[in-house]
């Protein structure tokens, strides 16, 4: 059974692994302020592009954000997207992890079944949202459908992903030791599967929050409150062209954090665990 437990991280020749607790936190730091200084290289772009040509620079779009800030609309679109956002990926990751969960233990149902799930990543999320008012009306119940179209799908394919590089032994050891159906899918396959399905939820992410804006520019409404891609559609509606880029800044923001804060960090942790990220590879 030892030689089934996790490798630690060995260092190559020729590259020295730091085990420094503070250095360790210094690089993590690093990653996290590396997207902040892209955005201040794309500001400062933006700005000599609009001087040069009189368009609209970045000072309309901070004016736009002080403006959202003082009427307190900034806050409530961000918490009422996120508040949809958040518990609308919680339960992608539940319906796909055992959707992938089930496919992985049949091979016919599998191949019944998975090839959709790459076809609904190739149809774009936009296209379900007449379909969902039509069904469920301006609710949220549209947008929570919309949501899981986009990311189910996402975290099928990466945990299936996982399940593919899984090697045979490890299966039949759980069989030798009396381990059931689910059993092996979550004892075995799931954990063996982590570093594909963890890739998997960042995509799912991404869908969710694409899918998220999309359902809320067309169907938004005082029925759905003051989100992020409603603030969106009202700046185009009114020829607010610094309202429209504050807003796609602040989606852009949103899904960046949530990137750089949550699923950066758990990847690298696994990946450090398992022995396959040293000091210096990301």
């Amino acid at each position: 059974m030892s030689q089934l437990a996790e490798p630690r991280e060995l260092a190559r020749p020729g590259r020295v692994v730091s085990t420094v607790p503070g250095a360790s936190r210094s690089r993590g730091l690093l990653l996290m302020l590396a997207p902040v200084a892209t955005l201040v290289v794309v500001f400062g772009l933006w700005a000599a592009a609009s001087s040069a040509n009189g368009g609209t620079g970045p000072a309309e779009l901070f004016a736009a954000l002080g403006r959202l800030w003082a009427t307190g609309e900034l806050v409530q679109s961000v918490a009422t997207s996120l508040g949809r956002g958040v518990p609308g990926f919680l339960l992608s990751v539940l319906v796909g992890t055992v959707l992938a969960l089930v496919l992985s233990a049949s091979v016919w149902l599998r191949a019944a079944v998975a090839p959709y799930m790459t076809f609904l990543l190739t149809l774009p999320t936009v296209a379900w949202v007449p379909v969902a008012i039509l069904f469920f009306g301006v609710t949220d119940a549209t947008v929570y459908f919309v949501v899981l179209t986009g990311a189910v799908p996402a975290i099928v394919n990466g945990l299936l992903a996982g399940v593919d590089q899984i090697q045979p032994l490890h299966r039949k050891v759980g069989r030798v030791l009396g381990a059931g159906t689910w059993d092996t899918a979550l004892h075995i396959v799931l954990p063996a599967a982590l570093p594909s399905y963890i890739s998997g939820l960042r995509q799912g992410w991404a869908f969710c929050w694409r899918a998220l804006m999309a359902s809320e520019i067309i169907a938004g409404g005082q029925q759905l409150g003051l989100g992020l891609g409603t603030l969106l559609q009202r700046g185009r509606e009114v020829d607010d062209i610094g309202g429209v880029m504050a807003t796609i800044l602040l989606i852009l923001v949103v899904g960046v954090v949530i990137e750089v804060l949550v699923f950066g960090p758990l990847e690298r942790r696994l990946l450090r665990r398992r022995g396959l990220l040293t000091g210096g590879s990301r």
